[in-house]
């Protein structure tokens, strides 16, 4: 009998939906690599609004399974030495390169990538990593990418995606973030290390 009123309970009384989980999120990334442009359409915002980061800015990403709350830091030169005072509490990191852009801006963006996999407070952390501006005709598939930036060597035994991605394909951004999602809802399970 207990039995039967705890599955009536279940499928005639349910209260509002367990609130979405909510992760702090880091994205960086050089001036021109389309962060903005693509958390902008990710919450619906109108494009034409859209203006370059100067210093950071923090929005909430919502999806169906979960909240990012992603704080996007600047790229400019004189901006990116400060991106360190930005990471704690971070519980992900957005890497958005230009897989379009000149040499380099993309060695740049290696230097930058290199640094944040191995930065203390972000080592441990998935990353997601976009190669944007897939749509422009000089741009670097996702396997040049890999062997330029040296992924496999430098982030083994981290947990990363690479994917390709662009404006013109926000199912596709979507469907990466889904990915790191379900890399963030892994590392809540994962039994704490002593």
């Amino acid at each position: 009998m207990r039995y039967m009123h705890q599955c009536f309970r279940a499928l005639c009384c349910k209260g509002p939906p367990p609130p979405r989980p909510e992760y702090d999120l880091v994205c960086i990334g050089l001036s021109g690599s389309g962060k903005t442009s693509l958390l902008s359409q990710l919450c619906s915002e109108s494009p034409e609004n859209i203006v370059s980061t100067t210093g950071f800015s923090i929005k909430a990403v919502p999806f169906q399974n979960a909240i990012l709350n992603v704080k996007e830091l600047g790229g400019a030169d004189n901006i990116r030495k400060y991106w360190s005072r930005y990471y704690q509490g971070s519980q992900g990191v957005i890497f958005v390169l230009d897989s379009a852009s000149s040499e380099d801006d993309l060695e740049t963006a290696r230097n930058e990538l290199h640094s944040a996999l191995q930065h203390p407070q972000l080592c441990t952390l998935p990353f997601l990593i976009l190669a944007n501006h897939q749509d422009k005709p000089a741009a670097r598939s996702v396997q040049e990418i890999k062997k330029y930036f040296e992924l496999e060597p430098l982030a083994r035994g981290k947990r990363w995606i690479l994917k390709p991605c662009s404006l013109d394909d926000m199912e596709a951004v979507k469907d990466s973030f889904s990915l790191l999602i379900n890399l963030l809802e892994e590392r809540d399970f994962e039994p704490s290390r002593m």
